[in-house]
């Protein structure tokens, strides 16, 4: 025995996580870390002290053969893996795949990471089969004379994106009792009793399916052109209400299993919530079941409350369909946000007579089909699942399940990793499903746990090895009650030949670590309220680790012997910080606004000036005028890269303001502007409010000088000229002026000088001399005769 202790003492310093957790089992070696392995060999008595639970390396150095030491991993097999389809319009729908693999089985050992890669691709010509749901409360007249030709016009539309498409038609108004609608007898057939606006229109009802999926445009028009519209006494509609039966109403709606499924739902109001039907006395909730009668209406509607947000997303994703929200720009900040919270749905602004409609559709089918994000349905409870997308650039990105700005026809792939936290009861197999959004592909994926050891299948009982009182199981004695030591040679209550020794991790420690007592060699640990005192000494336990909030590693975390050892997506002391990046993510798709960095969950923005949840808000950056310029055009011109993309709803959230003139003077603005196509200036103040909301104040249009005058300019151009010419004529004119002026001067200074004689006859007409100054010309003008 003293061998052995000399043994735990040289080995105390080395002691690693395997070994601190003192497993009594090839169980609980397994489920410590998975790192650790277990000696399944029979070793000689003095060296049977060793411990079994051990790396797998530490294991072979003390003289375990490899076939007897039990190191399960986990492991991932593909069970059915289709390769990737190009075209939707295939022989049998049945055959074209837009996900791989379809099928495989995981194998987990708690704590040990698998992995695989998920590829997908939305492919070309896919069939469409689109249902219309419309709002035909009073206040959607308009808009019903609007789409009395839709099936036409969206038919041509959709021809240039699938071949095979087909139209649905249905209406809703709200539940038929008060307080939601008018009861009273003078209503019942005519709510617009009395109203001098539109005095005639038909009952209120919740959901009328009028029209299955067809691909006869003709009849889609026929049936439209024959709504009414109706009147309800509140301003929500039962919107959702109908929404739910059009989902799960699979067979009288029509929709194809092999179709891509569009449900646009149109109004302009506010939906009833789960709740609302209280006021009207429905206390049971919706069951999410079909429920059209003969007439295909919804019977059930004044006997269940309005759905909530919860069951409207489960059923959808049940059916794989896409939901289009076309509301009226008033509420759409309020459907914007239920898009956050069910899957696969996505808004967009509707004219006030429907006049965009179809623009609308189109535009959110190519939004719809230009991105990717897988959704998991039955996960179990004990598996954690992370993601990292490899979109288009080819750049990974860890913790995103969700690729955009695609192209039909492009493949993305995302690198799956599951991790079992721990062990199920009985450990039976589990499943669950990956699929993309709206799809109705999907990657089924089953799991089984690998918690047990193969050695304890040849346990023996009441074994030699043991003293006859107790199993042999893993190369190791279970003994029976009352029985103690390696062997079972000990009964309890007797005492070694030195039990002290044995019994202290080291010379100057308390026995057992003063948490057990020492028996036959051996520590029995002491029982704890706060959890398991474990380990050669006892000086382990699953309790002593670190707290976050009051819990233990978090609650993301197993304690081993004073040291949390985090789940999968876990790190830190005490298990707090997440690696999970989606929180992190903008709108645009970058962690952080590519303004700081992801750190347990949480974005810490670097860019001085940065803040908000994900770093989006920074008025003084340099290229906060440039990003917000594009939400400018976008929104106020339907100009700029953001409207082609159609990405302005999604990604320019901002409240703008439109006003005459800007007040530049506000320091709490930042003052932008830029040109336009046109050379014209538009400026806007971007601010940040005390509330958190970003404001962008511009102009309502661009500031732009008036354009010159042709004719005008010509006038200026010659006049200008014959300007300069008479200027200058006068100035040649002024010149010649003074110069003779001064010549006649001098020459009359020279006459009064000069004395004439008077000549003779024959001199006066042949030689007549007259005196000239010297240098001086006479000019024959200025002679007089005296």
């Amino acid at each position: 025995m003293r061998t052995c202790f000399s043994y735990y003492i040289l080995c105390f310093c080395c002691l690693n996580v395997c070994m601190s957790g003192s497993a009594t089992s090839c169980e609980e070696c397994i489920l410590i870390h998975p790192s650790c392995a277990w000696c399944a060999q029979e070793v000689p008595s003095l060296r049977d002290c060793l411990v079994r639970c051990d790396l797998t390396q530490s294991l072979q150095i003390r003289g375990c053969k490899a076939q007897f030491i039990e190191f399960p991993s986990s492991q991932t097999s593909i069970l059915k893996s289709n390769p990737l389809s190009t075209k939707g319009s295939a022989p049998s729908q049945n055959e074209v795949t837009q996900i791989m693999p379809q099928k495989i089985s995981v194998s987990l050992r708690p704590g040990d990471q698998t992995s695989f890669q998920v590829q997908v691709r939305q492919v070309e010509d896919y069939p469409v089969d689109l249902y219309y749901l419309m709002d035909l409360s009073l206040s959607m007249k308009d808009d019903l004379v609007t789409i009395h030709n839709l099936g036409t016009k969206l038919t041509e539309e959709m021809s240039r994106l699938t071949s095979n498409f087909r139209l649905g038609f249905g209406t809703f108004v709200d539940k038929n009792i008060s307080p939601f609608s008018y009861t009273e007898p003078k209503y019942q057939n005519n709510p617009c009793n009395g109203y001098k606006l539109f005095p005639n229109c038909v009952p209120s009802f919740g959901f009328r399916h009028v029209l299955s999926l067809t691909d006869k445009v003709d009849r889609f028009n026929q049936e439209v052109q024959k709504q009414m519209v109706s009147r309800n006494r509140d301003a929500p509609e039962g919107g959702f209400d109908a929404i739910v039966q059009a989902a799960v109403c699979k067979e009288e709606i029509g929709w194809r299993k092999e179709a891509f499924h569009l449900l646009v739902f149109a109004t302009d109001d506010v939906p009833h919530l789960a709740l609302d039907g209280k006021l009207g006395g429905l206390v049971n909730p919706n069951d999410g079941e079909c429920h059209l009668d003969k007439n295909n209406e919804n019977s059930a509607s004044t006997q269940m409350d309005y759905p909530s947000l919860g069951l409207l997303g489960e059923k959808l994703a049940e059916n794989n369909i896409y939901l289009i929200f076309a509301v009226t720009r008033r509420y759409y900040v309020i459907y914007k946000n239920y898009t956050a919270l069910i899957p696969g749905t996505t808004v967009e602004i509707l004219d006030m007579d429907s006049k965009n409609i179809i623009q609308l559709i189109v535009n959110a089918y190519n939004n719809i089909r230009s991105k990717v994000e897988l959704t998991v349905s039955d996960q179990p409870e004990d598996i954690s699942l992370s993601f990292t997308a490899t979109c288009q650039d080819g750049q990974p990105l860890p913790g995103l399940r969700k690729c955009s700005d695609l192209k039909i026809g492009d493949t993305v792939s995302f690198d799956v990793n599951v991790e079992a936290r721990s062990c199920p009861k009985g450990a039976a197999s589990q499943s669950f499903t990956i699929k993309p959004v709206g799809f109705k592909d999907r990657l089924e994926v089953t799991v089984d746990y690998s918690c047990d050891c193969g050695c304890t299948r040849a346990a023996q009982t009441n074994s030699s090895v043991c003293s006859s009182t107790g199993t042999f199981t893993c190369g190791k004695c279970y003994c029976e009650p009352g029985y103690l030591g390696s062997h079972c040679e000990c009964q309890e209550g007797e005492s070694g030949n030195n039990p002290l020794g044995a019994c202290r991790e080291a010379e100057g420690k308390r026995m057992c670590s003063g948490r057990g007592e020492c028996s036959c060699n051996q520590c029995l640990c002491y029982e704890s309220e706060f959890g398991k005192v474990y380990g050669s000494f006892c000086e382990c336990d699953d309790f002593s680790c670190a707290r976050h909030k009051g819990v233990l590693c978090a609650g993301h975390g197993e304690c081993h012997c004073g040291e949390c050892k985090c789940h999968a997506g876990y790190i830190g002391d005490n298990c707090n910080c997440s690696t999970e990046t989606t929180s992190c993510l903008a709108d645009d798709g970058q962690l952080c606004s590519g303004r700081g960095h992801c750190v347990c969950g949480h974005c810490h923005c670097s860019e001085p000036g940065a803040f908000g949840d994900t770093c989006e808000k920074c008025p003084t950056c340099p290229d906060a005028c440039g990003t917000k310029r594009e939400c400018i055009e976008c929104r106020l011109f339907n100009s700029g890269p953001l409207a082609d993309n159609q990405t302005c709803q999604r990604l320019c959230k901002d409240e703008i303001i439109t006003v005459e003139a800007l007040d530049t003077d506000d320091s709490a603005g930042v003052l932008c502007l830029y040109k336009s196509e046109n050379d014209c200036v538009m400026k806007f103040m971007y601010s940040e409010h005390a509330n958190g909301k970003s404001i962008l104040t511009a102009l309502k249009e661009p500031e732009c000088g008036g354009g010159p005058d042709a004719l005008m300019v010509l006038l200026a151009v010659v006049g200008s000229i014959l300007m300069v010419g008479i200027i200058l004529l006068a100035a040649w004119k002024l010149a010649i002026t003074v110069h003779d002026r001064r010549a006649f001067a001098q020459f009359q200074n020279a006459r009064c000088r000069a004395r004439y004689e008077l000549p003779s006859s024959v001199d006066l007409l042949f030689n007549i001399k007259f005196p000239v100054p010297k240098n001086q010309f006479l000019h024959t003008r200025d002679l007089k005769w005296r």
